[in-house]
This record gives structure tokens, C-alpha cells and sequence, in this order.
């Protein structure tokens, strides 16, 4: 049978790529074959360990795309023939497309070190299945030793610290968020783990994962042995390419699937999207793994409003680092280039700096500190970069900056900024945390010019 569009995988790339093409596109047949019966919401996979009451209160439905009128198979891809135009199934069947689209998502990336194969040494897949054997296996386990100290390994070890396990996580590099904070932020987070009483070992590299046939421990290069009933690597995440691979499909340097500014592959007719395709760093334009759901959803934008023609001009060369996490209640979010990076990238920098209240006055019940620190691009004042921590308002102060930083907003602008208040809700019109800190970096460049 022959479809419009055929995409392979549902996750929010696939989901996200379906209801843009229903809306841009009507009347289009779209089919949509996912191996799974059931997928979980990605970015909230840790917290089905305490804080949700099971795994299947994170699934993500199909029922909006197939009342829009696409059809759902649940079954596997194994083939891609890019000549023949078809696509290939586990159980026997095959599909004619005229647009392809591959969001296959990743994997989570198994170091190879001696015991990985050992019994309750786990991973953090994307896997219903997988997820409920995570969650069964903690119940009887005291010790848990987490490998990876990353967004996923943070808010995992929280999440099993609040169900009272002893938790230890290990981190090769010489902080916590390493590559999403700078320093000050890792810091701050770090005391926040020690406060909760997770202990936190890093420029720390696992050796050896022992036992016989169950997991016992975790041994350090160091020479160190942390006991563990149960051990979690999450190091990161690979692109899952192997069809892509097979088809001829051009693999770009950090391993994912090459595109254009739409998504399109090297092969005529053949999108690729979500974490499964190379992206690129919105200010240096470099190669990058970078894999989160609110990318992959702007990924399935792009790609669903131009599969027949170029409707939606991407604008925004590159992809902009996002995110928010939760350490211990406190919210930490980033949103472009950290101050570290920037400096290597080759930036001259000024930054900005402000400790503010989510609320006025700061008496209301709710209200949280505000940490933020702005970071601007000194010769044209342009805002590049952003980082926060306090409460639950910050995940949605730093997608205000990222709207920012991808209209290119500069410190004048931010300090003539105009936004509405209500001491119930938001931040004193006086001291509000993103206008405060474009002041403070104001200030230092009239300094300097001075």
C-alpha cells in the first residue's frame, strides 16, 4: 500500500511530525509505524520512579494524530529501499511513501567495562518495558550507585533518594552538569545533592562494575570500591542509525543522521528528525549531540510543514540549547551558551548578574529565590547566553530567554524590556530577575567605557 507520508518511529519527534503534517498538509495519508504498543514521555521517564504513582502515568497517547486522520501500525521497520521508495516490516509488510520521515530516536550508550553484563546494571532507555523493570528492581535493593551526573543521572538519583535508598553518583569530570552549568550553578547543585544526602564523587572513573552474577559494587581507578545493590549508567545518549546506515543515508561526524536546515537527508523524499539527526550549536554553528524532546518537537515542526514544499522558512540556523531540571525542588535552566563554552568558542563576553525574589513582595507564601546570570556578546551587546536556579517560575523565565536570545535581543533592549506584574504570580516590576541582571551587565559596560 502506497501513503503520503510514512514515518518511522513515535516518539515526540514522530508525534510532533504527524499533527504539523494533518495541519499543513489535509488530506494527506499519512502512516506512522512505531514498535512500541505504548511510548513514554521522554522528559519525564524519572520521576515514574517516586514522584508519578506508575509508569503508565507517562504515556504519551496517539489518539489526537489518529482522530486528525493519520493511521498508526505498531510493528518494527527493518528496511529502508530509498530507490524502490518502501519501507520494510518485521512482520512481513511492506509500504510505498512519497515522503519518509525516520525519528528512531536514541539509545542509551553502554560503556564497555568489565560487569556491564551483570545482573541490576542498568540503563535509562525510552522503553515502557524496560522502564517498569527499572522501578521493579529498586524495590528490594538498599545501595544504588548511579554512573553519570548528567541531567538524566541527576534527576534519577533524586528520584530514588526520595523513595529513602542510599545513593552515590559518579561523575568523570570535575562537577555535576558539567556540560549544561557553569561552575557556580554545578556548585550550587552539588550542595543541594549533599543536603539531600546523596554523596557525589567526582573526577571519579569507574574501572570495574563487580560481582558474580548480580552486581556488588563499583570499583574506581582510583582503587576505591563503592557497594551497590544496583547500579545505573547514564552517560549519555547515541543516535540510533542503523537504518538510516543500511539505506546510504550520510552520517554526520557526531554520529547522528545528516540534514539540511529542513530536516531533509542526502536522499531525496527522506526527512530525519529528533534525536536520531546531527544538529547544530545555534551560535557556533558546530556539529552537536543535542538531544531533548523540545528540540525534537522543533525538529517535527520544520520537517512536517515542508514535506511537499517550503511553507515554513527556518529562519534560526541553528538549534538553541533549552532545558530546565530539578535538584532537590530547585529549579536549574540554561538556555544558550554557558560562559565557558563561549569563552573557548572564542566570545568576549560581559556578564550580568542579579539575586532577585519570584514574587512581591518576597512574604508571599510561594515565594522562591532567583539566581540569574545573562551572558552577552561584548562588542555588539547581544544576549548569547542564560543561566537560573530557584523555584518553579524559572522554567518558563528561561524560555522568555530563549525568545530572546533567538531575536537576537541585546542589553538595551532587555533593560528596556516591558512586562506585566501581579505580586501573586511574578517577580517585583523593580527587581525582575532577567531586567535586573541585563542592569548589572548595563552597568559594567558603561564602566568600562568610562
Amino acid at each position: 500500500m502506497k501513503y503520503d507520508v510514512v514515518v518511522v518511529g513515535g516518539g515526540a519527534a514522530g508525534l510532533g511530525l504527524v499533527a504539523t503534517a494533518l495541519a499543513t498538509y489535509p488530506g494527506k495519508q499519512i502512516l506512522m509505524i512505531k514498535k512500541e504498543q505504548e511510548t513514554l514521555v521522554p522528559c519525564g521517564i524519572p520521576y515514574t520512579i517516586t514522584t508519578l504513582s506508575s509508569v503508565e502515568s507517562d504515556i504519551m497517547s496517539t489518539k489526537p494524530v489518529e482522530t486528525a486522520g493519520a493511521q498508526i501500525l505498531i510493528d518494527k521497520v527493518n528496511k529502508i529501499d530509498p530507490k524502490a521508495k518502501k519501507v520494510f516490516t518485521e512482520s512481513g509488510k511492506d509500504f510505498e511513501y512519497d515522503k519518509l520521515v525516520i525519528a528512531t530516536g536514541s539509545m542509551p550508550i553502554v560503556p564497555r567495562l568489565p560487569g556491564v553484563d551483570l545482573k541490576n546494571v542498568m540503563t535509562v532507555p525510552k522503553d515502557v518495558n524496560e522502564i517498569k523493570k527499572l522501578k521493579s528492581s529498586l524495590t528490594n535493593v538498599k545501595k544504588v550507585v548511579i554512573v553519570g551526573a548528567g541531567f538524566i543521572g541527576m534527576e534519577v538519583s533524586d528520584e530514588i533518594r526520595k523513595g529513602g535508598k542510599d545513593v552515590t553518583i559518579i561523575e568523570a569530570l570535575d562537577r555535576v552538569l558539567p556540560v549544561a552549568f557553569d561552575p557556580e550553578f554545578s556548585e550550587e547543585a552539588r550542595k543541594i545533592m549533599d543536603k539531600e544526602g546523596i554523596k557525589v564523587k567526582t573526577s571519579s572513573k569507574v574501572k570495574e562494575i563487580v560481582g558474580k552474577d548480580k552486581v556488588e559494587g563499583v570499583l574506581l581507578e582510583s582503587g576505591e570500591k563503592i557497594d551497590a545493590d544496583l547500579v545505573i549508567l547514564s552517560i549519555g545518549y547515541r543516535a540510533e542509525t542503523t537504518l538510516a546506515k543500511d539505506a546510504g543515508l550520510s552520517i554526520g561526524i557526531t554520529g547522528g543522521i545528516w540534514t539540511d536546515e529542513y530536516m531533509r537527508t542526502s536522499v531525496n523524499d527522506i526527512f530525519a528528525i529528533g534525536d536520531c539527526a546531527e544538529h547544530k550549536d545555534f551560535f557556533t554553528r558546530r556539529a552537536n549531540r543535542l538531544m531533548l524532546a523540545s528540540v525534537a518537537a522543533f525538529d517535527a515542526r520544520v520537517a512536517g510543514a515542508n514535506l511537499f514544499d517550503i511553507k515554513l522558512i527556518r529562519q534560526v540556523k541553528g538549534d538553541l540549547s533549552l532545558f530546565s531540571t530539578s535538584v532537590g525542588g530547585t529549579i536549574f535552566a540554561a538556555a544558550g551558551i554557558d560562559e565557558v563554552d563561549a569563552k573557548v568558542s572564542g566570545f568576549d563576553v560581559e556578564i550580568g548578574i542579579s539575586n532577585s525574589v519570584d514574587r512581591h513582595p518576597g512574604t508571599i507564601p510561594d515565594a522562591s529565590k532567583v539566581k540569574t546570570k545573562l551572558i552577552f556578546s561584548k562588542s555588539s551587546g547581544v544576549l548569547i547566553g542564560c543561566q537560573m536556579m530557584g523555584g518553579k517560575s524559572v522554567g518558563e523565565m528561561i524560555n522568555v530567554v530563549g525568545t530572546a536570545i533567538q531575536s537576537g535581543m541585546s542589553i538595551v533592549d532587555l533593560v528596556a524590556l516591558q512586562i506585566g506584574t501581579h505580586p501573586l504570580v511574578t517577580a517585583s516590576p523593580v527587581v525582575y530577575p532577567i531586567i535586573s541582571a541585563a542592569l548589572d551587565a548595563y552597568a559594567k559596560l558603561n564602566c568600562a567605557k568610562s
